[in-house]
């Protein structure tokens, strides 16, 4: 499901109520002052993903504060993580102050007094969930609050990867998919948290030799649609956070290992006698993608072509 609003046809008067009530809706109530004489037309475009909801926002100058009295009148326990795509906020919490740049990302806690001022034009990816569903030690949660990550060095590189994906595809998302991408994501930020918090990695010969077995048994199972981190770690006997930090090692996602096994064998199939057999849908069912379209992207992603085209140049060669 997804909710989009916008003050564009508003009057800029009207604007400030809309978009204070809009914002309030979206995340948590804060107080919006406007750094601009007549607010620009602001959007937000949001989608719920299990616990998560997800929201795409543009919009003017402003400033936005989470006090005291606000926070006692609604005491939500929860956490904002923001990827900033244009314009740059500097955010304050616990005792910080950081510029947070376009390709950059953060954590805000609604549970704890919070200030971001942005002041120009911007836009910005938010995901919003209970804090009870991040799995972190609260100190190491507060060490990086208004903390500025970047979104090509390591963990915090497969995290942004990882939620922007999520973001571009949450409308098409089915309700357990998008409760499975979100569990999935809250892993990643847990791993993101420990990493940078100097909590033990998997390391040595016997983790490698795990991580040999994990993909043998994925192997084994590419062509079921139901294959999850959740019953791989429990097929293996370790824990979904211990099976991320292996495939972390190697700079992927368990998801993202799976989808580029399952699209070598689609591109293969394709231009073989089972790709004439089934065509494109058959073949992505086959090696368990449930969605066409989602298929479709990922392949043209991965091959620089659709299915449909490799499928067509490859009997142009024969």
């Amino acid at each position: 499901m997804s909710v989009a609003l916008s003050t564009a046809p508003l009057s800029a008067t009207d604007r400030a109520e809309s978009w204070h009530e809009a914002v309030t809706h979206a995340f948590v109530p804060m107080a919006v002052e406007f750094l601009e004489e007549r607010p620009s037309p602001g959007t937000i475009v949001s989608h719920r993903l299990g616990p998560m909801l997800i929201s795409t926002v543009q919009a003017g100058p402003q400033m936005v504060t989470r006090g005291r009295r606000m926070i006692a009148r609604d005491d939500s326990a929860s956490l904002i993580l923001t990827l900033q795509q244009h314009g740059t906020a500097v955010k304050e919490q616990d005792g910080r102050e950081t510029p947070i740049r376009p390709g950059e990302f953060s954590f805000t806690d609604a549970s704890r007094i919070f200030r971001k001022r942005i002041g120009e034009d911007f836009a910005f990816t938010s995901f919003h969930f209970p804090r009870a569903e991040l799995d972190v030690q609260e100190r190491d949660l507060r060490a990086l609050t208004a903390t500025a990550f970047r979104s090509d060095e390591g963990s915090a590189a497969l995290v942004s990867t990882y939620l922007a994906g999520v973001a571009r595809e949450a409308a098409a998302l089915d309700e357990a998919v998008g409760r499975r991408a979100a569990a999935t994501a809250l892993d990643l930020l847990a791993l993101l948290i420990d990493d940078r918090c100097g909590r033990g990695r998997p390391q040595g010969p016997q983790n490698a030799a795990s991580l040999e077995r994990i993909k043998d048994h994925i192997r084994r199972r590419l062509r079921d649609p139901e294959l999850t981190p959740s019953g791989i770690a429990e097929a293996n006997f370790v824990s979904v956070r211990f099976l991320h930090k292996l495939f972390q090692q190697e700079g992927t996602t368990v998801g993202g290992w799976i989808r580029a096994q399952r699209l070598e064998r689609c591109s293969r199939d394709l231009r073989g006698p089972l790709g004439r057999q089934l065509g494109v849908a058959g073949i992505a069912r086959s090696w368990g993608f449930v969605n066409s379209s989602h298929f479709s992207r990922a392949f043209r992603e991965a091959y620089g072509m659709t299915p449909r085209d490799w499928q067509v140049q490859g009997r142009a060669g024969e």
